[in-house]
């Protein structure tokens, strides 16, 4: 579970990835806007806790951006006011919820409990993409007929292509979701479990592939071999 914490009050910050990470989350923190924005939009976060007041770009203004692209991850926004107009702006912005400063660690806790399970409630059992589909429940690739089983970072490799499908996924975008900012693996070790992935597509006889864009990353396409 991997949370960002978009916040410029460093102290606060440094509270609130304290309390998540005691609990088990692993936690990346943005202290501006732009820099929120960016990070949100590698879309390899499964919770982030957004403040209205940012340098250089609100957290309404992201909310907004960020919904227009049609990234859907849930977002609790963090304010210090407490006026009634601002939680109706953020959640007609797109938020899931809100907070108001100062809070206690059980009350952000339950919150993002409570976003985490309404979160894993709406995600589907099976993702499709072109002609293949994904079972995340038993991690079985299948196109028509036949399936293949996956190891669990060849699932996780796969669900984040297929999540986003044609589009091209850096390699460090793609080392950043599957193995984690603080991973010691190297390109070299997604090159092997992409070779692992195509054997099994070519197993299958699909006609979706991933391809690699030279210099940049990967990306799931259709009918190319």
């Amino acid at each position: 579970m991997r949370i960002l914490i978009v916040e410029d009050e460093k102290e606060i910050t440094d509270g609130i990835k304290a309390i998540l990470e005691k609990e088990g989350y692993s936690t990346d923190v943005a202290y501006d806007g732009k820099k929120g924005l960016e990070c949100i939009e590698n879309n390899i976060y499964d919770l982030v806790l957004l403040d209205i007041m940012l340098p250089y770009m609100s957290g309404i203004e992201i909310l907004k951006e960020i919904r227009e692209e049609e990234i859907q991850t849930p977002v609790i926004l963090l304010t210090a006011k407490s006026q009634i107009d601002d939680k109706i702006t953020g959640l007609d912005a797109g938020a899931d919820d809100y907070m108001t400063k100062p809070f206690d660690a059980g009350e952000l806790l339950a919150r993002v409990r409570a976003r985490v399970r309404n979160n894993a409630d709406v995600k589907k059992s099976i993702i499709y993409a072109y002609d293949i589909s994904l079972d995340i429940s038993t991690y079985k690739l299948s196109f028509g007929d036949k399936s293949v089983k996956l190891s669990k970072t060849e699932y996780q490799l796969l669900e984040y292509l297929m999540l986003n499908k044609g589009q091209v996924l850096s390699k460090d975008m793609i080392l950043d979701k599957v193995w984690g900012y603080e991973t010691d693996s190297e390109y070299n070790n997604l090159e092997v479990y992409i070779t692992f992935l195509r054997k099994k597509f070519a197993f299958l006889n699909t006609k979706t592939s991933i391809v690699n864009k030279k210099g940049i990353g990967y990306s799931l396409v259709s009918g190319e071999n």
